[in-house]
């Protein structure tokens, strides 16, 4: 009898049903978030890419096509969307380039790992298989790379060339490309060949003329004039330069106190007092053969009085006033000085020497421009120009792009060809290996090998040619071996693309694909969305 009672209820035990629709419906969400941001940006991508204007509630206007740039803009509220944001966050902080690639390989991959899960794979089993392929095309990408030296400014060119070419500003790349090539090589350190800080180089914006007068400064350039107070010199020779962060200016109280003083001789004496520090200060800065003044911001009194700059003015000193903190580091590392804290500290070996100083006009205002500076540090400076602000900004934004480029190059000095050419080559090894696997995982790869395919599909839409047809004969080129076979978008035909100088670096590519697959890996794995207060 007993026995007779446990069969039913064992049977129950096996015939549980599992209600797997919530976490399959969250998972579609996610997907559909993400794929949502990757379809917003994918336009963007290319030389033939299209721009997007941004426009904020404070009526400030951005053009850019820098999928960084646009995705950081954006108000996304979903998280899974948010990630896609910070995954182009994280190719800019890593690479510099490549961010709305990296964007539209992560899209292409979930739309393939909606598919394979509509089909009954399991998410943990795409995941892993997604893991596996980016090992994979990494070995792909490396096997396809070209050695180079830094000595070889030509490809280094190249390189920035490309990484210009899809910006708004890619019609003046010949003058861009060269300018940060040689800005980047001016601050590498022989010491530290592999390392380049892009906080070395320092851009200066200046409205007016075209991008065509963006040049390279070998020197430095404030963006704000010389104090004209008094009759101040503007142009001084032989300079010995000084950066100080005290004030020159009358002491104050150490609390917030009024001081009251009804007797006139006591207020002369007062402002006689004040003039004897002042003046005792200023001697002091002559003494030490000082013919050239920078005085740092001050936030708790005027750095500088209308008296003090008339003394510094008679001794025929040159000022330069509110120097911002956060450049105080950059000044002296470029002078090769030390910034002076305390007028007793004014010393002769702490200021810093240049043939020239001089205030130059440029468009409608002035900066200060200093040359000729003795044993200059490890820097460089570019004066960007441009016509309105938003061009100016852009091509702020495509220098820093290009410079990049040759960060990674410096990093790992290994190129590879551009126009599709490497996904397609990984898209295909990938899909040969998975007739090698077995099972789930051979069917999976198969799947987010051709999700690759997306980025030459993409270039060839962009640029209006016929996707189907493009990405078809490219295949074809690349199953004859033709490892660099690429999309000339100029030509509108499949060319050999290392042929037309279309190069970019290893580090962007090998970013890119790593950096999606664990994206995607991360969304695929999330089955429920938990808010807490």
């Amino acid at each position: 009898m007993a026995t007779a009672v446990a069969s039913p209820a064992q049977s129950r035990k096996t015939e549980t049903y599992t209600d797997t629709k919530r976490r399959d419906d969250v998972r579609g969400l996610n997907i559909a978030a993400a794929r949502a941001v990757a379809d917003a940006v994918r336009t963007s991508l290319g030389p033939r890419g299209m721009d997007k204007m941004i426009s904020s509630s404070d009526k400030e206007v951005i053009i850019t096509n820098d999928g960084a740039t646009i995705l950081s803009r954006m108000s996304l509220l979903q998280p899974a969307a948010r990630m896609l944001a910070d995954l182009s966050r994280s190719q800019d902080a890593a690479a510099g380039d490549g961010t709305t690639t990296v964007v539209v390989i992560a899209g292409s991959l979930l739309r393939r790992a909606q598919s394979l899960l509509s089909a009954g794979a399991h998410p943990t089993a795409a995941a892993d298989a997604l893991h596996r392929l980016a090992t994979r095309a990494v070995e792909v990408l490396h096997s396809m790379a070209i050695p180079i030296e830094l000595s070889d400014r030509d490809s280094l060119v190249k390189s920035a060339s490309t990484a210009l070419n899809s910006k708004v500003v890619s019609q003046y790349s010949s003058l861009l490309s060269p300018l940060a090539v040689d800005a980047a090589l001016s601050v590498v350190d022989p010491a530290h060949p592999d390392l380049l800080d892009l906080r070395d180089i320092r851009v200066v914006k200046k409205l007016g003329g075209t991008v065509d007068d963006t040049e390279l400064i070998r020197g430095l350039i404030f963006d704000k004039k010389a104090s004209h107070a008094a009759g101040g010199p503007t142009r001084v020779e032989n300079a010995k330069i000084a950066i100080i962060q005290f004030q020159v200016s009358p002491p104050k109280t150490d609390i917030e106190q009024s001081v009251i003083v009804s007797d006139y001789a006591q207020m002369d004496r007062i402002l006689r007092e004040e003039r004897n520090y002042i003046l005792g200060m200023v001697k002091k800065i002559k003494a030490s053969g000082c013919n050239v003044l920078l005085i740092q911001k001050s936030i708790l009194r005027d750095a500088v009085t209308d008296l003090s700059l008339h003394y510094l003015a008679k001794a025929k000193i040159l000022v330069v006033k509110d120097v911002e903190r956060d450049e105080i580091e950059f000044i002296t590392k470029t002078l090769n000085c030390l910034p002076i804290a305390n007028i007793e500290h004014f010393r002769e070996d702490k200021l810093g020497y240049a043939d020239l100083v001089e205030e130059v006009s440029v468009g409608e205002s002035k900066i200060v421009k200093i040359s000729g500076i003795k044993d200059m540090g490890r820097t460089a400076t570019v004066l960007v120009r441009g016509s309105n602000q938003l061009v100016i900004d852009e091509a702020e934004r495509s220098l820093h792009d290009a410079l990049c480029v040759i960060r990674c190059l410096v990093n790992k000095r290994f190129l590879i060809a551009g126009g599709g050419a490497p996904e397609i080559e990984m898209s295909m090894q990938l899909s040969s290996w998975a007739k090698e696997l077995q099972g789930m995982e051979s069917y999976c790869i198969k799947e987010f090998a051709e999700a690759l395919e997306v980025i030459p599909y993409t270039l060839a839409e962009n640029a209006g040619l016929n996707p189907i047809s493009i990405v078809t004969e490219l295949r074809n080129r690349h199953a004859k071996g033709e490892k660099n076979a690429g999309i000339n978008v100029r030509k509108g035909q499949i060319t050999n693309i290392l042929e037309e100088n279309v190069v970019q670096p290893l580090l962007v590519s090998t970013s890119a694909i790593t950096l999606a697959c664990e994206c995607v890996r991360m969304i695929l794995k999330i089955d429920d969305i938990v808010t807490v207060r």
